[in-house]
């Protein structure tokens, strides 16, 4: 297969889809891999890297789409991309496709063949594809409300692992996934008195035995939500409904009760955020105010640390890349049910029920279209 590794061209995203080891391991497969010119500078690999390790490098973005079947990216396509694309070429990337409609109708108005990571499952339901993102995220949304925190960078010049003699920061996480967790563990780390809300109690009862009763659980309802965000200094939102958009957990109501300097780090705004003051913001310009708190709604956090990330990633990734590649897009689909699930868009038809619900749009199951096996046809047909 022609696989194409472009330079992604988002605010300040210094991600790439591939490492030069990735594409090794795919050129030894006896697969074609096109890689712009420059494309992994910003993670710290040379064109010198890929090329040893058996990739063309291509001089530009045009040149890769042109020549590949299959575009491996980091990031949702943006209308530079777009304009590129070939009809019916596949897509693996992250897409996050409930949020944005128009996206979604360009994507099947070219009949692209869309694969996202976010909701590719592994066992027992995991999401094997975000959780090194939502790891990296989840760490660094500490990282990034701490320095918000301090007075110079508006806010209420709070130390969050406070000093002796002084009481430490409150951390206020709302969801105990993975970005959660990794977000607790931070926050704790450095001293915080921290409280996770979820509203799985099997979840909250795995966390307190994890932290040893250092963080506090709280079970997930309206008034518990208002109280926590109430008494944050630093507020997260992990929030996730895989391919859906995330619910509104926090209102403006209850920011207006928050804490004037606090600050609130929304991780779920790829997913259009759980925040109801949030809007999605850039590396470029990461904050706004709204009630006297601070808003960063960074859609993609971890392209700040891409060296982490990208590696991360391919970890996460090569596996499913190399599947495509070997098997062809039908037979890997059908032989690999989680990597069906990660099927949103095919022949100009949504194949994901949680992007066509939060768009209100047609959906149609990937068994409609496609052979799959009957285990993911009957699964389809009970969503």
């Amino acid at each position: 297969m022609r696989i194409g590794v472009p330079t992604e061209i988002k605010d300040n995203e210094y991600r790439v889809g591939m490492t030069p080891s990735g594409v090794r391991d795919l050129t030894s497969d006896g697969h074609t891999l096109y890689v712009q010119k420059g494309a992994g500078n910003g993670s710290g690999f040379t064109d010198e890297e890929y090329a040893a390790s058996g990739a063309k490098i291509l001089p530009d973005a045009d040149a890769v789409f042109k020549e590949a079947e299959m575009i491996v990216k980091v990031k949702e396509p943006i209308e530079a991309d777009l304009k590129r694309m070939k009809d019916g070429q596949l897509l693996f990337t992250y897409l996050h496709l409930a949020p944005v409609p128009d996206l979604t109708a360009t994507l099947l108005k070219k009949k692209t063949i869309g694969i996202a990571y976010e909701t590719i499952t592994g066992r027992g339901g995991s999401l094997p594809l975000l959780t090194p993102m939502s790891e990296v995220a989840g760490r660094m949304s500490v990282h990034v409300g701490a320095y918000y925190l301090q007075k110079p960078n508006g806010g209420r010049g709070v130390l969050l692992g406070g000093v002796p003699g002084v009481l430490p920061g409150d951390v206020t996480i709302i969801g105990g996934g993975t970005v959660g967790i990794n977000a607790a563990k931070m926050a704790a780390g450095l001293g915080a008195r921290v409280t996770i809300l979820d509203t799985n109690l099997d979840r909250l009862r795995y966390l307190d035995d994890v932290f040893h009763g250092r963080v506090l659980t709280l079970a997930s309802n309206r008034a518990h939500i208002a109280e926590a965000v109430r008494h944050a200094d630093l507020l997260v939102g992990g929030v996730l409904i895989p391919g859906a958009s995330a619910p509104k957990l926090v209102t403006r109501d209850m920011i207006k009760e928050m804490k004037k300097g606090s600050v609130i780090v929304d991780v779920a705004i790829d997913q259009g955020g759980c925040v109801e003051t949030a809007h999605a913001t850039t590396h470029s310009n990461p904050v706004f105010e709204v009630d006297g708190v601070t808003h960063y709604c960074v859609a993609n956090m971890p392209g700040a640390l891409p060296r982490t990330s990208t590696i991360a990633l391919t970890n996460a990734t090569l596996p499913y890349t190399r599947m495509l590649a070997n098997l062809g897009f039908e037979k890997a689909v059908a032989d690999n049910p989680g990597l069906a699930e990660g099927v949103n868009v095919y022949e100009g038809q949504i194949t994901y029920k949680g992007v066509a619900d939060s768009q209100k749009r047609q959906y149609t199951p990937l068994s409609d279209l496609m052979k799959v096996p009957p285990a993911l046809a009957a699964t389809r047909r009970a969503e």
